[in-house]
């Protein structure tokens, strides 16, 4: 895959950008959500994995992008490391998960899981509208987008490519320093004039192995009385549950795996939640 910039020659679809901006990237998506989160740590590519998993089971046609484009974790997480996309008719094909699940990052293009990349912005972007235009995702219902922690070059970029961007929505744990980080994100969104769908408060207790009782390890609350203090949605909150790292780790969506437990209880009404604001 190169890292050639566009050249976008169309004036109907030259018009439809703002001036000095490139135009809105092709694909066919009904919703892009952006996950993003104010600090890193705080399990924001763990709730697009299963976020996104969620919505497939529930029917819905999903692309996952993952945008961590110096820390692209996705693919590990899916336990599709080792796949590689195919090129049909200069097209990149996405790795498909499952026929609803369909999957583009930047470790599937690199030499190894060791291999760093070092770049500029302006490489940044063009690698991102060849995510965007240059992949067979065929038609979905939605494109959820994981993102870098802070609001950087990525996620400028994806604001400025991508058609159909519903809003954001903001991955914090409970603490005052994680929340406190959350809300200078949402701000930053703010200025783009991108809607904030509602936050979610990750690791918000502890699901203990042996008693099955909640533990607040890292507290609980925070990120609900951030959402009522800014006066926007709280999706809400999932407990920190051993069996999901584990899930990470081996690359199966706990949601897929765990079913009726109280995680996944959590993720499955966060994705209820988010479904309602976004298609209501």
């Amino acid at each position: 895959m190169t890292t050639k910039t566009h050249e976008h020659t169309d004036p109907k679809g030259a018009s439809h950008a703002p001036k000095g901006l490139p135009p809105k990237a092709k694909i066919d998506v009904k919703h892009v959500i952006l996950i993003l989160s104010g600090k890193g740590g705080v399990g924001k590519s763990t709730v697009s994995v299963n976020l996104a998993s969620a919505l497939s089971a529930h029917g819905r046609q999903v692309g996952l992008l993952d945008l961590d484009i110096h820390g692209p974790n996705i693919p590990k997480m899916l336990g599709i490391e080792d796949q590689r996309p195919s090129v049909l008719a200069k097209v990149l094909e996405p790795v498909h998960v499952t026929g609803k699940l369909a999957v583009m990052s930047m470790a599937f293009l690199l030499p190894d899981t060791s291999s760093p990349v070092i770049w500029r912005g302006p490489m940044k972007m063009a690698v991102i509208q060849q995510f965007l235009s240059d992949v067979n995702w065929g038609a979905l219902d939605y494109l959820i987008v994981d993102l870098p922690p802070g609001t950087g070059d990525e996620a400028l970029s994806i604001i400025q490519l991508a058609p159909n961007v519903q809003g954001a929505v903001i991955v914090t744990t409970p603490q005052d320093v994680a929340v406190l980080d959350a809300v200078k994100a949402i701000k930053v969104i703010e200025k783009l004039e991108i809607p904030v769908i509602g936050i979610v408060e990750n690791m918000s207790g502890m699901c203990c192995p042996h008693c099955g009782d909640t533990i607040d390890l890292f507290g609980r609350g925070g990120g609900e009385k951030a959402a009522q203090e800014l006066g926007m949605p709280y999706l809400g909150s999932i407990p920190l549950d051993p069996e999901m790292v584990k899930a990470g780790d081996e690359g199966r969506p706990y949601v897929l795996r765990h079913a009726d437990t109280p995680t996944w209880k959590a993720v499955d009404a966060v994705m209820e939640n988010l479904v309602k604001l976004v298609e209501s």
